[in-house]
């Protein structure tokens, strides 16, 4: 029992368990938008297996991928299979596991979303590759996690709609604005290992002017998703908060202050994720 809950511990600081809660809420806020209520209590089982299980699939490959990265980076030195805690053995198991657990997940949820499963998973895993080629990895990134709402859209209709892509596209701007911060703290390691990002290609300074752009994109694609669901002004005021704490955010954070990129990163970005599904369930509420 020692050894499983030790084992368990290390993988949940492989794939960082604790960020789930960037996905899960959108995940959700698609499900229960495209139904107009509750979707279901099997609609929610197999979407949460889904999300984590495709979470922990793309957070394994990206760590597999960059572990000669990781093992030369001094704030990644520690991770579980750097320090050979978890073997490379274990985590490409796992991998498989993960992969397999989704399938089955999208499976429990409808045709469309297992026949569309091959290409979340590739999509996911495709991420880890970019930075070694493009500094647009950060929408790379933003787009796998968008699959999210559109994951609980297609869940509970079985189809794609306007709504379910303004919401991809605003988690898509919403993660590559807060990661193109996050990868500041890695800005002369990137140069050095000639890595792509917007940091490293354009600077700080012109880094923290593209990631505020892309969080005003983010807001308005929010809005506009309200909008194209028939979301009412609940919904439309929590966009607002929401708007409110992404320019907060970066109030933060400047060229010549990097040091509190995690709570921008981690603490307000995770109240942002929750609050958008908050704010669907209260203009649910506020609709009946």
């Amino acid at each position: 029992m020692a050894d499983f809950s030790r084992n368990l511990g290390l993988v949940c600081r492989m794939i960082k368990i604790e960020h789930s809660i960037f996905a899960l809420p959108f995940a959700y806020a698609g499900a229960f938008l495209a139904a107009r209520g509750w979707p279901g209590l099997s609609v929610v089982f197999f979407l949460t297996v889904a999300m984590v299980a495709v979470r922990s699939y793309a957070m394994t490959v990206n760590r597999l991928l960059d572990l000669d990265l990781d093992r030369e980076n001094p704030r990644t030195k520690t991770r579980p299979l750097v320090t050979g805690e978890l073997s490379v053995r274990f985590a490409v198991q796992f991998c498989l596991v993960s992969a397999a657990v989704f399938v089955l997940a999208c499976l429990g949820l409808n045709r469309l979303c297992l026949y569309l499963s091959p290409v979340a998973l590739g999509w996911s895993a495709f991420y880890s590759a970019t930075k070694r080629f493009t500094w647009a990895c950060h929408f790379v990134l933003g787009s796998v996690l968008g699959l999210a709402p559109l994951a609980g859209w297609i869940g509970v209709a079985e189809a794609v709609s306007p709504a379910a892509a303004l919401l991809l596209l605003g988690v898509t701007f919403w993660v590559g604005g807060f990661d193109i911060l996050y990868a500041c703290q890695d800005l002369e390691f990137d140069r050095g290992r000639g890595l792509h990002s917007i940091p490293a290609r354009f600077g700080l300074a012109t880094a923290l002017t593209l990631s505020t752009a892309s969080h005003v994109l983010a807001a308005l694609f929010f809005f506009l998703a309200g909008w194209a669901a028939g979301a009412g002004w609940v919904f439309q005021a929590s966009m607002a908060v929401i708007a409110a704490i992404l320019l907060f955010e970066h109030r933060l954070i400047s060229p010549q202050d990097l040091s509190r990129v995690n709570m921008a990163f981690f603490t307000l970005n995770g109240v942002v994720a929750v609050f958008v599904f908050v704010g669907v369930l209260l203009d649910l509420a506020f609709a009946r």
